[in-house]
């Protein structure tokens, strides 16, 4: 396991959000941003960061998780504009997410394993307000991406089987009990 640096990033990060901030109210183009209008440049980010992992190019991986962190901060400083949430809402509620879906972590849940985690993981989501295990699964991921995605949560609540003729046989089977 890699040791995490001790140093506070706090400072840098005060910066950064000064810098998003200024350029939202002083640069012309920064201003007229929506949340739309740089959704494709998010995803186009998103891209490049997952290119520098498949690369192995830390150097770039680096960058790269800088300009996602740039979106989120131009995000919450858009929202935060229109009066919606701001910077410090994101932050509470990832670590509120964080905390209540690590239960084996900050609370007294024990665990076996990751297969247990992320089964937890999953009824934890439910217990959210989900309606299914496969909410969650965004419908523009490309469609390999899509399918992977279902199949992989599907799996994590036992519809998961090593051969075709066992997934049939569950198919009959939630046909009788539609019936």
């Amino acid at each position: 396991m890699h040791k995490l640096k001790s140093e506070n990033p706090v400072k840098e990060f005060n910066e950064f959000v000064t810098i998003v901030k200024r350029l939202r109210n002083e640069c012309p183009w920064d201003r007229e941003q929506t949340h739309e209008s740089i959704r494709h440049l998010l995803l186009e980010e998103t891209y490049e960061t997952l290119e520098a992992i498949d690369l192995n190019n830390r150097e770039e991986l680096k960058k790269e998780l800088g300009d996602l962190l740039l979106h989120v901060a131009f995000n919450a400083v858009i929202a935060e504009g229109d009066g919606n949430f701001d910077l410090k809402d994101v932050i509470d509620a990832i670590n509120q997410k964080l905390i209540s879906r690590h239960p084996h972590v900050f609370g007294e849940t024990k665990v076996s394993g990751t297969q247990e985690v992320l089964r937890n993981w999953e009824h934890i989501k439910l217990q959210e307000g989900r309606k299914s295990v496969l909410d969650g699964v965004p419908k523009e991921l490309p469609s390999l991406n899509r399918a992977y995605r279902i199949q992989e949560k599907s799996s994590k609540v036992g519809f998961d089987w090593n051969n075709s003729i066992d997934s049939f046989k569950k198919i009959e089977e939630e046909i009788e009990e539609f019936k």
